[in-house]
C-alpha cells in the first residue's frame, strides 16, 4: 500500500461555519439589505455588526455546557445574541425584521472553491457536515448554496457543542467507522485539535480572510493534509 492510500479516510466530516460558508461576507450583506429595504438610514459598520454576532457564540454554547440553559440549538442562541447586540448598534428592529435576519446564517453563500472542491471529493469520499449548526440551519444552508451533503450531521444529534468529543465520536459511530476512517476537514485549529484527541484524522484549510483580516493560515503539522482549499485538499487526496 502506498503512503498516500495509508492516510486516505473512508469519510470526510466538515466544519461549515468559515472552512464552507463566508459567514462574515454573507451576514454583513443581509444586514445592508435589511437596512436598505427599511429605509435605515444609519451608519452601522455591517462588517464589525457581523464579528460581534460571531463573538457570543463560544460565550452562549459554553453556558449551555455549564448548565446555565439547557440544550438549546444555535438558531436560538443567535436569536439570543442578536437580540443583545441591536442595542449596541443603536438598531431597533420589529419581530419580524429580527426573525429574518436572525435566517440569514441559514443563507450563508459559500467560499468560491467550496461547491466545486466538494463535487470532486464526493467521487470518492462520503463527505457529511459535522457543525454546531442545528439540522435545519444545516439543510437550509446546502439547499441555498447547493453544497452536495451525502448527509448532514450536526452538533445538534448529540446534544453536545464542539469541542466536545460526543459530537466527534458520534458522527463517526452514526457512519459506522472507526475513528481513524474518519477525517475532520477544517480552517480552525482548535476544532482540528479536538477531533485529533477523539483519534479522528484531520485536515487544516486555509480560509486567510475569515475575519476580514488573515488569519492564521500557516501549516498545521500536526494535521495529515494541509491545503489552500477544496480543490486543493481534493488534489492531494488523489
Amino acid at each position: 500500500m502506498s503512503a498516500l492510500a495509508a492516510r486516505r479516510p473512508q469519510a470526510l466530516l466538515f466544519d461549515v461555519f468559515g472552512t464552507v460558508v463566508d459567514w462574515r461576507g454573507s451576514i454583513a450583506r443581509a444586514l445592508r439589505r435589511l437596512l436598505r429595504a427599511k429605509g435605515i438610514n444609519k451608519a452601522i459598520d455591517a462588517g464589525a455588526f457581523a464579528d460581534r454576532w460571531r463573538a457570543g457564540y463560544r460565550p452562549a454554547m459554553q453556558r449551555v455546557r455549564d448548565g446555565a440553559l439547557p440544550w438549546t440549538s444555535l438558531d436560538a442562541l443567535h436569536r439570543m445574541i442578536l437580540d443583545e447586540l441591536l442595542p449596541e448598534f443603536g438598531l431597533r428592529l420589529n419581530e419580524g425584521d429580527r426573525r429574518e435576519l436572525n435566517l440569514a446564517w441559514h443563507r450563508l453563500a459559500p467560499w468560491p472553491d467550496a461547491v466545486r472542491g466538494l463535487t470532486r471529493l464526493k467521487r470518492g469520499y462520503l463527505i457529511a457536515t459535522l457543525s454546531n449548526g442545528n439540522v435545519r440551519l444545516l439543510v437550509d444552508m446546502a439547499k441555498h448554496s447547493r453544497l452536495p451533503w451525502d448527509c448532514v450531521l450536526s452538533a445538534e444529534l448529540f446534544g453536545h457543542y464542539k469541542p466536545d468529543p460526543e459530537v466527534y465520536l458520534g458522527a463517526v459511530a452514526l457512519l459506522g467507522l472507526a475513528p481513524r476512517e474518519v477525517m475532520l476537514v477544517a480552517a480552525h485549529k482548535d476544532d482540528l485539535a479536538a477531533a485529533r484527541r477523539c483519534g479522528l484524522a484531520t485536515a487544516f484549510v486555509r480560509r486567510p480572510l475569515e475575519r476580514g483580516v488573515v488569519a492564521d493560515i500557516a501549516d498545521d503539522p500536526r494535521c495529515t493534509f494541509n491545503a489552500d482549499d477544496f480543490v486543493d485538499l481534493a488534489r492531494q487526496l488523489g
